[in-house]
């Protein structure tokens, strides 16, 4: 009985302990990514401490990962293109290099 409750607040305390490291170092990533500092390295090791525990932060980090490289960077600025073009309207202003 003893070692079940042991065992539950253990689990407990180590998923808490991981929310509140990681999510300190995610949350001073993203505030890093506005102000000078390594916003994007801060926010892969966040994620990577609440991967430990957390299978969103896995899903977060996966994509963060894979939008790091060339081929990621491409599709976040086609991501961005469409998502602009939704919320402003077809008609916005483009430039030559957004058209390709």
């Amino acid at each position: 009985m003893i070692r079940k409750i042991t065992d539950i607040s253990y689990r407990l305390g180590r998923q808490i302990v991981i929310a509140v490291i990681g999510g300190t170092l995610l949350l001073g990533g993203v505030i890093m990514l506005v102000t000078p500092g390594p916003g994007l390295a801060l926010m892969l090791a966040g994620l990577a401490i609440l991967a430990v525990e957390f299978a969103w932060a896995r899903i977060w980090l996966r994509k963060l990962k894979d939008s790091v490289g060339p081929a990621g960077r491409d599709a976040a600025q086609k991501s961005w293109l469409r998502w602009r073009q939704r919320v402003f309207g077809a008609g916005g202003n483009t430039t030559d290099k957004e058209k390709k």
